[in-house]
């Protein structure tokens, strides 16, 4: 059986709950708040709302982050079969997860990313979901930045035939000619600096662009009667 693709809480194994209280928050957000786009995956996107890159581009964007540091694929999926995206009709659904799921090969992560679309479409079936690939990581090249690299090109094979679904690359323009990560774009060769957000994110943000302003340039075009 693939861990990836099992929806599993986390254990609270230093005794605080405090993953629970998160995700008990995000569902409150949930109740509370309209959100166009919904961001949700691990750190990467946890710290994502701490930078400037969220707070002049994003949350403009009427965006919710649920991100919660050290989520596997397996913990994603169970908060949204858990209500993460109930309640809510967001535009867009963003989603960065599998950097974390070290005991999983290539394969089994492709193969949970695409449980993640799959029951991402079953909570939203007229959200556009979009899928940053995975990004390098460690300073020097390692198996796990291989792994990373091979994710992506199983995940955007397989989603070329899912309507409304887009993965979006972020991971250029990272590794140095000599092979290294610099420390300017991430500070521990894994969590970005505020400028490695900027790199990363920025093709996102002009996706959501275009598929935020879709919608109403459509309305625009409307004959009025």
């Amino acid at each position: 059986m693939n861990p990836a693709t099992v929806p599993t809480l986390v254990e609270d194994l230093q005794g605080d709950g405090r993953w629970l209280s998160m995700h008990n928050r995000f569902l409150l957000d949930t109740k509370e708040k309209e959100p166009d786009v919904v961001f949700i995956g691990d750190s990467l996107i946890q710290r994502l709302v701490h930078t400037e890159m969220w707070n002049n581009f994003f949350a403009p964007m009427h965006a919710l982050n649920f991100g919660i540091g050290g989520d596997l694929i397996q913990n994603v999926l169970w908060r949204i079969e858990n209500g993460e995206l109930d309640h809510i009709n967001p535009k867009v659904v963003v989603v960065l997860v599998g950097t974390n799921n070290f005991h999983c090969t290539a394969e089994q992560i492709a193969e949970g990313i695409m449980e993640l679309v799959r029951v991402i479409r079953d909570k939203q079936p007229d959200a556009y979901i979009v899928l940053p690939t995975l990004l390098p990581r460690g300073q020097n090249p390692n198996p796990l930045r291989d792994r990373n690299a091979q994710v992506n090109k199983l995940v955007r094979s397989k989603v070329s035939a899912v309507p409304k679904c887009e993965i979006v690359t972020i991971d250029k323009g990272f590794i140095q000619p000599d092979g290294t990560i610099s420390h300017h774009d991430m500070h521990d060769y894994l969590h970005l600096t505020n400028s490695g957000y900027q790199k990363a994110f920025e093709p996102v943000y002009e996706l959501l662009l275009q598929l935020l302003t879709e919608g109403e340039t459509e309305k625009d075009l409307t004959p009025s009667e």
